[in-house]
């Protein structure tokens, strides 16, 4: 119970920390560019037109909303990660009858291991997912300067009245498909370096094998960044929302819909990077729309 509830604390000061950069990368994967492009510098030192950064577009919001405006959905992410860390820790206990696991899957890949935190995960993203839909929304108001989704219980209300209970898990599919194949993918790679390319003679071998599964981690989550763009697009799909519908969005049936046409469009990595970010390549910018077409 004490090592969950350090977690959760833990966790919920990252959360806060992290907020403002979570809020400007929904936006960005959204489609929203409340400010034209800008001749700069890439990473090689080449003059180029880049869109505004991280820092620049937060600027915008404090200008917009001053500085408790990059903190909008901050409630519902936190209900959503302190109910997650309390469901995936219970569902280990179960899984492992309550015996106390360290480190099960960071230095040896098992099979049942990782099946039992693939279960633990899906659980905790599943029962969460409402949360999720609604600080993406919380969040996408930005746009269109509404105030539909003011707080957690009128929140649930409102989706409830407007689409039922499935409106909670608006692209919950292929944000547990991201995360299951992101799991899966960071562990094989772990396994494989820690197996084949480190020594385990050699001094300081924990440190590098915790490095590994930093890396492998980063790379699996770049690998499968697709699939939270479409969950994240499709938790605001026609939802009501200016950023949830034309011409900020198409309305797409399903998730399938969506992911087609980000790739015809390419469009797949959009809002994986905050920096450097170049222009989309045969895109014009549509100053009154304040995004690309």
């Amino acid at each position: 119970m004490a090592d969950t509830c350090g977690q959760v604390l833990l966790g919920s000061g990252l959360t806060v920390l992290s907020h403002p950069l979570m809020y400007i990368k929904v936006l960005v994967q959204v489609g929203h560019e409340p400010l034209s492009p800008t001749l700069g510098r890439n990473m090689f030192g080449r003059q180029v037109y880049q869109l505004p950064g991280l820092f620049a577009y937060a600027k915008h919001i404090i200008k917009i909303d001053g500085k408790s405006g990059l903190f909008k959905g901050l409630t519902p992410r936190l209900c959503a990660g302190t109910i997650g860390t309390i469901v995936h820790s219970r569902v280990l206990q179960v899984q492992y009858a309550h015996q106390v696991l360290q480190g099960f899957f960071f230095f040896s890949f098992d099979k049942k291991c990782t099946t039992k935190e693939m279960i633990a995960r899906s659980c905790a993203t599943i029962i969460t997912h409402p949360f999720h839909v609604i600080t993406l929304r919380c969040m996408v108001q930005f746009i269109g300067r509404e105030a539909k989704y003011s707080g957690v219980f009128d929140s649930i209300v409102t989706i409830y009245r407007e689409e039922g209970i499935l409106g909670f898990f608006a692209g919950l599919i292929p944000r547990l498909l991201g995360d299951v194949l992101s799991l899966w993918i960071c562990n094989m790679l772990a396994h494989f370096i820690n197996t084949y390319a480190i020594d385990d003679s050699t001094s300081h071998t924990g440190e590098i094998k915790n490095c590994s599964q930093a890396v492998t981690g980063f790379f699996a989550s770049m690998l499968t960044y697709p699939f939270v763009l479409v969950s994240n697009l499709m938790a605001v799909n026609n939802c009501g929302l200016a950023g949830g519908l034309p011409p900020y969005a198409a309305l797409y049936p399903n998730w399938l819909h969506c992911w087609s046409h980000l790739s015809r469009e390419g469009n797949m990595s959009r809002g994986n990077s905050l920096f450097f970010r170049k222009l989309p390549a045969g895109k014009t910018y549509a100053v009154e729309q304040k995004r690309f077409f």
